[in-house]
């Protein structure tokens, strides 16, 4: 936490009690930041390599934990990771993820489509949100069944077609039994 005393995209200069820190955000942090002069807090991810030491920032807790599963990934730095969170949401890129769509990352700049095939094998399964990135949208009855089956081992698409199916305002167990059924067959 401290005062925002410079903007440069993608980097911001925080005063932390007469300390300045340079932190590099992604742009969906940047453009919700505060007017210059203005408090503000960044959850920080920090980097030490050879030759440089960067301070990385975010905005909420998805942003700085998708970061990190994408810097996990061979072949993805800090600044690739950052640019994929500059061209898309957490949530854009967990559905991406969920549906196996390539062309979505490929419109980042920098990622090819290599990387975005890798990116989407590797965060199969890792980013919090991609377990039903719908299930935001979905009632919690909803959000129950899909979670029954991922763990009964389905796989993202499948359990989310197979909640397509159901009726809106099914139950839990019901939605479960309907859902098993239409999965069966």
């Amino acid at each position: 936490m401290g005062l925002l005393a410079e903007k440069n995209p993608p980097e911001v200069l925080l005063d932390c009690q007469g300390v300045g820190y340079e932190v590099l955000v992604p742009m969906s942090t940047f453009y919700n930041l505060p007017a210059v002069g203005e408090r503000v807090t960044l959850l920080t991810h920090f980097v030490v390599r050879e030759d440089a030491q960067i301070l990385f920032g975010f905005a909420s807790a998805s942003e700085r934990s998708a970061f990190r599963q994408l810097i996990k990934i061979s072949g993805v730095g800090p600044r690739t990771a950052l640019g994929v969170l500059s061209g898309m949401s957490v949530q854009d890129l967990a559905q991406a993820v969920a549906a196996q769509e390539p062309g979505r990352l490929t419109k980042v700049p920098g990622i090819g489509k290599k990387t975005a095939e890798r990116l989407l094998l590797e965060l199969k399964g890792k980013l919090g949100a991609d377990v039903g990135v719908a299930a935001a949208a979905l009632g919690d009855a909803q959000n129950d069944i899909l979670q029954a089956l991922l763990a009964l081992g389905y796989n993202d698409k499948e359990a989310a077609l197979a909640l397509k199916a159901l009726p809106a305002a099914v139950g839990v167990s019901e939605g479960i039994k309907l859902a098993l059924k239409a999965l069966a067959k």
